[in-house]
């Protein structure tokens, strides 16, 4: 403590005991421990920081040597070659600092930094030691160092900033990322050095406001390396306070999240943009800013190619829109500019220089007066390596890519093949959801979705619309005679043909095959017949298929909104029995809607219920008709079984009416198979009882031909009824020798393979039996009732039913002729030779129990055929060489069904 007044007079100096008790006091108030050593090395003084740091009491020590309580250490090299190399401790030691580890009294260890000065008094030498314990201090620096190798090690860029934002520490992660060392920038702020022309501007605001709140940072930051490499990174940017809640500095993490950016970012942003439905060129748009954030250097552009081969810009927010509409329908090519040359090329394009590269000669005007100088332009491809467009990065200085561009277009171009792809298959879904494959034109769902909108309009306005149900006419012989390809190449000229006379507001759709549908809006009675007129017309226009000139006609019906109905469902329905009323008049001509067509219409739908019922429950019958042979007519060659229906409350409903019931119903392929079961249950039933007859002859429908397991399930319905296949007869009609499915032929294979005959009905009213009967295991002819009927006032007939004979002859079948009803015609046919006579000359058809009374009346007699009643090997075969190639067929019922 200071005295509080001054002496001034002279003190006498201190004795040399004195002055040793004065440092004594001292050196034993040192918070190091002290030592005062005598010029032998022993310890004269050892004060109580000393007693603790050894832990040992002074009187212990007093007198020792200095090295029993502190090792002394090895000279240095340049001290060895001089005169301490053989002084003692205390010498060697003095004036330096050194650290060296000492025991304490327990055993353990622990280092001190010692410090050792030389004192005189009065002739002798003593020196004092000075230790302080720096374990402590020692772990802390270790500590540091190994944390500082751990944070050099670290791929991120970690710094160390002073409360004032300059850099006090770098690691080698922030030297790698960045090319700065400390020297670079110590002393400095990050912002300083690590800014760029399009670094966030207020990003030190930002920093500011969380240093106020005592919150860390987290934020994405567009930095720039020493190399001038833009760079996204992630910056944790934490404050470090005292335990008085001072801040004592900053610790920034910095990660580096370009390529992160690129792709998670992109991915995410772009694909859910893609699930929201958003718009092609939104989502183009959304990648280009994108793009032009991450790399702000760049401006892109997307532009997509059209099948036919044009451009479509579909994003380009940087570019000047007159950019824009010259690059719009421009086609491809090597010299329409950097995006039509990419896109003919196929591969990826570089202009270095715009001003002077002759690809954007036509556009170099438009792009060098807003700065861009440079491009970079990349196909687009599909999964299959179609061109679907092309992306271009426009730069603003005569350079290429580098490395951040070339990851950009990679992550880009996927996205935009995905967007562009997944458009491209919405469309294709599109288009076959709502319009018709063949002809382009709205299917029933899109046709009735616009039907509808149209009324609405007309109802709104009270004006009249007209509905058109078109339907070819005799479309099904053209898919026979021709084929498929040749019926759709027509129905495709057809809807080309509609669409040219109909342009305009009015709405053409197909319904099914080859049936049309449209609307007329604000159209009259007056005006819809004439457009039926016009339209009856054009479709009557020769056209050429394959190698053939064809003549089309429809049939069209009409109906008239509001008075035939107001829904575009009654109206279709409406105008298609109007269009059935048309066509049953002969075709050709246009009908409209009355009042009895829906009488007509609905008597149809009755007829079909009764008959659904009646084959559920077992109101249908068969009769059968007998055939006789030529000659004389006495013996019986077979029956053919007929249907007929006697309903309880109508009474008998004529095959003629109920059989085109079956047929468009879909029944009649269980009709057919109904009659062939009930057949050979009767034949099963004769043979039981020895009723001689020879064969039965069964219709079946062109549509049971298609199906694979046909002749197993006649097989299965012989075996069934112990019957054998010369027992059966399958009469098939011409659209059956016509069809071109494969199932059908493998049928007919069959069949005739397993022994069971095949007869060709109502042979000599198609066009072209004759170019398909040597195809065919064909057995029989039927000669058409309307020969046999004619033959008594017709040459004509005479003549054709005498070629049919010959043929049948010529080809070793049997000839079968239907409708005999007079003397004449039984006369002239015997005379002409024919084997097989059946007509109500003889017999009509009979239910089985009349006609065994009729075979026995008549005393007919079952004789065997002989062998010129058997097939021949291989008969109206002669030039089949393997499956047929024909025409479709139709799904219609044989004649003798009705």
């Amino acid at each position: 403590m200071l005295p509080t007044a001054v002496n001034t007079q002279q003190t006498a100096p201190a004795t040399p005991d004195q002055t040793y008790e004065i440092l004594s006091q001292v050196l034993e108030q040192s918070v190091d421990a002290a030592l005062l050593i005598d010029q032998d090395s022993r310890i004269v003084l050892f004060n109580q920081a000393a007693e603790s740091l050894w832990g040992k009491p002074r009187q212990s020590v007093l007198g020792q040597s200095l090295e029993t309580v502190l090792p002394c250490p090895m000279p240095h090299a340049q001290e060895a070659a001089g005169a301490l190399e053989h002084s003692g401790c205390p010498d060697r030691m003095a004036g330096n600092r050194r650290n060296l580890a000492i025991r304490r009294a327990g055993g353990d260890t622990c280092m001190v930094s010692v410090s050792v000065s030389r004192i005189g008094t009065s002739g002798d030498s003593y020196f004092t030691v000075f230790v302080r314990d720096i374990t402590h201090q020692q772990a802390q620096q270790q500590r540091m160092r190994e944390l500082s190798l751990v944070v050099d090690k670290s791929d991120n860029a970690i710094f160390v900033s002073a409360p004032d934002r300059s850099v006090v520490y770098v690691n080698r992660g922030f030297s790698r990322m960045f090319g700065y060392g400390l020297e670079d920038m110590q002393g400095r702020t990050p912002a300083q050095v690590l800014s760029g022309p399009h670094t966030e501007p207020n990003l030190n605001e930002r920093v500011d406001a969380a240093l106020a709140a005592c919150e860390s940072l987290q934020a994405e930051v567009l930095l720039y390396a020493k190399s001038g490499r833009p760079l996204w990174v992630s910056a944790a940017i934490n404050p470090v306070q005292d335990e008085h809640g001072h801040l004592v500095g900053l610790v920034s993490v910095l990660t580096d999240i370009t390529h992160t950016k690129m792709h998670q970012v992109m991915h995410q942003k772009v694909l859910n943009a893609v699930v929201r439905d958003a718009s092609m060129a939104d989502v183009m748009t959304l990648i280009c800013r994108e793009v032009e954030h991450i790399a702000p250097e760049v401006v892109a552009s997307i532009v997509a190619v059209e099948p036919d081969g044009r451009l479509r810009p579909l994003a380009a927010p940087g570019l000047p829109p007159a950019m824009r509409e010259q690059i719009a329908n421009t086609c491809i090519g090597p010299n329409a500019g950097s995006s039509g040359a990419t896109a003919w090329r196929g591969k990826p394009l570089l202009v270095a220089d715009i001003a002077t590269d002759p690809v954007c000669a036509d556009y170099r005007h438009l792009l060098l007066p807003h700065g861009l100088q440079a491009s970079w332009t990349n196909p687009i491809k599909s999964s299959n390596g179609r061109v679907l467009g092309t992306m271009t990065f426009y730069y603003r200085e005569p350079r290429g890519p580098d490395e951040l561009h070339a990851r950009l277009i990679d992550t880009c171009l996927h996205l935009c093949a995905l967007a562009m792809e997944r458009e491209h298959a919405n469309e294709r879904v599109h288009q076959l959801a709502f319009y018709d494959t063949l002809t382009g034109l709205p299917n029933r769902i899109m046709f009735s979705a616009k039907a509808e909108q149209a009324l609405a309009n007309a109802g709104q306005m009270n004006a009249p619309a007209a509905v058109l149900f078109i339907d070819l006419d005799r479309f099904k012989l053209i898919n026979d005679a021709q084929g498929h390809a040749a019926g759709d190449g027509l129905l495709r000229d057809i809807a080309l043909r509609l669409g040219e006379e109909m342009a305009g507001i009015n709405i053409i759709g197909r319904q099914a095959g080859d049936e049309f549908v449209a609307v007329l809006p604000h159209c009259s009675a007056e005006q819809a017949g004439s457009m039926a007129e016009r339209l009856l017309s054009a479709i009557a226009l020769p056209t050429t298929v394959g190698l053939m000139t064809l003549h089309p006609s429809a049939s069209i019906g009409v109906a008239m909104y509001p008075d035939d109905g107001r829904d575009i469902e009654l109206l279709v329905r409406h105008a298609d029995m109007a269009m059935y009323r048309a066509k049953g008049e002969g075709g050709g001509s246009f009908r409209f809607f009355s009042g009895d067509m829906n009488k007509v219409a609905q008597e149809r739908v009755s007829l079909e219920t009764a008959l659904r019922d009646a084959l559920r429950l077992q109101q249908l019958q068969l009769e059968y008709q007998p055939q006789v042979r030529g000659g004389q007519g006495t013996r019986i060659y077979g029956v053919e079984a007929l249907l007929r229906w006697q309903h309880p409350e109508l009474g008998a409903i004529p095959p003629a009416r109920f059989i085109p019931v079956a047929e468009e119903s879909g029944l009649i392929s269980e009709l057919s198979i109904w009659v062939l079961r009930q057949a050979c249950a009767q034949m099963a039933h004769w043979r039981k009882r020895g009723v001689n007859v020879p064969r039965v002859s069964v219709n079946i429908s062109a549509i049971n031909f298609r199906d694979p397991d046909l002749s197993a399930l006649i097989a299965r319905t012989l075996d069934a009824h112990g019957l054998v296949p010369d027992d059966l007869t399958l009469e098939i009609t011409e659209s059956v020798m016509l069809d071109p499915d494969p199932d059908v032929l493998d049928n007919i294979e069959a069949i005739y393979a397993m022994g069971v005959r095949l007869s060709l009905d109502d042979f000599g009213t198609g066009y072209s039996s004759l170019s398909h009967l040597h195809r065919l295991p064909i057995y029989e002819l039927k000669l058409d009732q309307s020969f046999v009927r004619d033959i008594d006032t017709s040459a004509i007939a005479r003549t054709l039913t005498t070629s049919v004979l010959r043929i049948g002859e010529s080809l070793g079948m049997k000839v079968v002729a239907e409708g005999v009803e007079t003397a004449s015609q039984h006369r002239f046919l015997a005379e002409q030779g024919c084997p097989v006579l059946q007509g109500f000359l003889f017999s009509e058809s009979l239910s089985a129990p009349a006609l065994e009374q009729w075979l026995l009346q008549n005393e007919f007699a079952c004789a065997s055929d002989g062998p010129e009643a058997q097939p021949s090997a291989e008969p109206a075969r002669s030039g089949r060489t393997g499956k047929r190639r024909g025409a479709g067929a139709a799904a219609t019922a044989p004649a003798e069904l009705d």
